[in-house]
C-alpha cells in the first residue's frame, strides 16, 4: 500500500513554493503557499520537483527541506492527532 502523510505532502509543496525562509511568513502565508503549489503542480508534481532539486542541487535541497518540514510542523502542529506506536504500526488517536 502506498500511503502519503499529509505533512509530507505539505512539506514538499512548501519546498517547491516561492516562499523563502527570509520571508518570515506567518501561518496564513504558509498555508497559502502550500495551497498554490498543490494547485499548480499536484501532490505528485511537487514530489517530482523535490526529487529534481535533490538531483540537481543536493547541498541546498537538504537545507530547504529541513526548513519546510520545520515550518509545516510549527504551522500544523495543532491539527495532528497523537500517535501511539504498536508492535507493527503507528495508530493515530482521535482527540
Amino acid at each position: 500500500m502506498n500511503h502519503l502523510d499529509i505533512n509530507t505532502v505539505r512539506s514538499e509543496a512548501l519546498f517547491v513554493s516561492t516562499l523563502q525562509r527570509s520571508d518570515g511568513a506567518d501561518a496564513h502565508q504558509v498555508q497559502q503557499a502550500i495551497a498554490q503549489a498543490v494547485r499548480a503542480f499536484g501532490s505528485r508534481g511537487c514530489a517530482a520537483q523535490v526529487a529534481q532539486e535533490y538531483g540537481d542541487h543536493p547541498e541546498t535541497a537538504v537545507t530547504r527541506m529541513r526548513w519546510a518540514r520545520q515550518v509545516v510542523d510549527a504551522t500544523f502542529r495543532a491539527t495532528r492527532a497523537p500517535v501511539v506506536e504498536t508492535a507493527n504500526r503507528a495508530v493515530a488517536l482521535a482527540a
